[in-house]
């Protein structure tokens, strides 16, 4: 039987701290953690570390691959918190975790400085919503320390010169010649089309269909489209109940060569990658 994914580019492994993740042979579910007051949509349900600590077991009980531990934001909108107060809301969480999960832990942020408290309190993955194009101590910072860094496309706006698609690749082109110029492994960067930034749900709709473009970048590819509006436009649904509109975006960036897929609901994608894993990479019986 000829498999979906044959045309897609081989990636090798890539080491996570002690983890190494073997892509290519399933899907890595990244369970979201948001310790802020003003997340979109689980603003303030986790800013105790108590409670974030027990959603983070949760997640991993669930089938959580990799947790990713993020204290700013990025709602359309959001109030910009400053580094001291984004430290503090993340470092005691992240240090509480190195301790009780055993599961990588990744820092979502686009500051250098927290990225690198973070990584010397347990991370072993820097999420940069800005592809290391923000603050550009962030690629020295992801070298000294030689974690993988998850690159994503991000813009001020929502207008395009070229087609969406190009641009998107141009972007993370440089973010790509940043990293290596700084002594990332190319292996170690991951990319993420930015889905529900600097995009409108008609273009976002759009780049999910044409994701497996960012194959020909030959690295792996992480899709964060869980509970995003674009998908709350098409069901006319709040964003809790987004649960099966995010699991049909799972689906199809699997079919398009997703490695990781960013989420909320971690025990509902699971199931769904799951069976989209057995189809396109192969079922592997548990007897």
């Amino acid at each position: 039987m000829r498999n979906i994914l044959t045309n897609f580019h081989r990636k090798s492994p890539i080491q996570v701290g002690k983890y190494t993740l073997n892509l290519g042979e399933k899907t890595y579910i990244m369970g979201i953690l948001n310790v802020t007051p003003d997340s979109f949509s689980d603003g303030g349900d986790f800013v105790d570390i108590e409670a974030a600590v027990h959603h983070a077991k949760q997640m991993v009980a669930d089938g959580a691959d990799i947790i990713d531990v993020g204290g700013e934001s990025t709602r359309p909108g959001f109030a910009e918190v400053d580094l001291e107060e984004e430290i503090s809301r993340v470092i005691p969480v992240i240090e509480r975790l190195a301790k009780e999960i055993d599961v990588p832990i990744s820092i979502d942020t686009y500051k250098a400085e927290v990225a690198d408290a973070a990584v010397k309190a347990g991370a072993v993955i820097i999420n940069d919503i800005w592809g290391m194009q923000k603050d550009p101590k962030m690629p020295e910072v992801a070298a000294k320390h030689q974690v993988p860094v998850i690159i994503m496309h991000n813009q001020l706006g929502i207008e395009y010169s070229r087609d969406i698609m190009e641009e998107i690749c141009m972007f993370l082109r440089h973010s790509i010649d940043l990293g290596l110029q700084a002594g990332i492994r190319l292996e170690n960067m991951i990319l993420d089309p930015g889905i529900g930034f600097g995009k409108t749900a008609e273009q976002n709709v759009i780049v999910l269909a044409r994701m497996g473009e960012l194959n020909d970048l030959g690295c792996p590819i992480l899709l964060g489209t869980s509970r995003k509006s674009f998908i709350g436009k098409i069901l006319d649904l709040v964003p809790k109940e987004r649960v099966e509109g995010t699991i049909a975006t799972t689906v199809m960036g699997i079919l398009q060569g997703a490695d990781i897929v960013r989420v909320h609901d971690v025990l509902e994608n699971l199931r769904a990658a799951k069976v989209t894993d057995a189809v396109v990479r192969g079922w592997k019986s548990n007897g």
